[in-house]
């Protein structure tokens, strides 16, 4: 009967999607990077435990996708969503590209990171507009969409990314960053020693 109810409980998955977590294991996820105990599974939530971390990446490539999912994290929590990155790349931030995930209006970052480094953006390339996350401790919705050369983030009913990787003309952009170039590649949740949680993974392909 217990085992009934936990099932019962469980958010369905929309049509279309295929659930990235089984809420019990890490089962279709590879670490790199390890530090500490790495990725968790606590309380059917993937975690990211503070002091820890790690790259977890899809063990299998995603090139145009809509991942949703929910998260929460501590004050002036750090990770960040990996996209179209190389399957064993340290810093995909520049080898592929990074969906930042970011207590951004924490005083911690007030007046030390640039308007690219906010929660939601491409990080280092394309801001995201600011304002639009839970208070901390609270679970956050988000959605990403890759289309091509287009990335769209909305964060709890609001859109606040609107790219295109193609207005990116910069030259030192573009140099220091050639994961904008990618066209697939593993989605990836970037750890960076503080908590953070996730629950309710799902991915769709586009064609």
């Amino acid at each position: 009967m217990i085992a009934l109810l936990i099932l019962l409980a469980a958010p369905a998955v929309e049509p279309g999607f295929v659930s990235l977590f089984d809420g019990k294991t890490l089962n279709g996820w590879i670490q790199v990077d390890k530090r500490g105990s790495g990725y968790l599974v606590q309380d059917g939530n993937l975690v990211c435990p503070k002091g820890g971390g790690a790259n977890l990446y899809t063990d299998k490539d995603y090139a145009n996708f809509i991942l949703r999912f929910e998260f929460r994290m501590e004050e002036a929590g750090n990770n960040g969503v990996g996209i179209r990155c190389p399957e064993t790349a340290r810093d995909c931030a520049y080898a592929g590209m990074e969906i930042q995930i970011l207590d951004s209006l924490h005083s911690k970052y007030k007046d030390r990171i640039k308007p690219a480094q906010h929660h939601g953006s491409v990080y280092d390339v394309i801001p995201a507009k600011t304002g639009y996350l839970k208070k901390t401790g609270e679970w956050n919705n988000e959605e990403i969409v890759v289309n091509g050369r287009k990335i769209k983030v909305t964060l709890n009913g609001t859109v606040i990314l609107d790219g295109d990787l193609d207005t990116v003309k910069d030259p030192e952009v573009l140099k220091k960053h050639p994961g904008l170039a990618r066209t697939t590649g593993r989605i990836g949740f970037l750890g960076h020693d503080s908590l953070v949680e996730m629950r309710n993974l799902r991915v769709r392909v586009l064609p």
